[in-house]
């Protein structure tokens, strides 16, 4: 069965390979290129799971991953965050901010594929 996920991300060839290689295993995707979006679209998408990256213009990722967490409705909806800035702490950070699961980029098309089924 087709599972709902939420990808959250900015640059457009990232945001195509994610909602591609998502869509090429089956699953329902909604894109959200602007993070003030994102918890009014997760609310009426109720996705199964939300990817997104952490340096967003507007609203950072770690910020997004709280306010999600803190949403009764959302709160159990695994987080998997993607993000080219590994910085010595930021998976311990973003990790304690509610995200299950950290993939760096340029990603690994097997890795992220991984994670996805770990996750979903």
């Amino acid at each position: 069965m087709a599972k709902r996920v939420l990808v959250v991300e900015d640059n457009e060839l990232n945001l195509k390979l994610f909602c591609d290689l998502l869509r090429a295993h089956g699953h329902e995707v909604l894109a959200c290129r602007d993070g003030r979006d994102v918890l009014a679209q997760a609310q009426d998408f109720l996705p199964d799971l939300v990817i997104t990256d952490i340096h967003l213009p507007h609203v950072s990722g770690l910020d997004l991953i709280v306010s999600l967490k803190a949403d009764d409705r959302l709160s159990g909806v695994p987080i998997m965050a993607v993000t080219a800035y590994a910085g010595h702490g930021d998976e311990d950070r973003i990790r304690a901010a509610g995200a299950q699961a950290y993939v760096s980029k340029p990603i690994s098309v097997l890795r992220f594929v991984e994670q996805v089924n770990a996750l979903l």
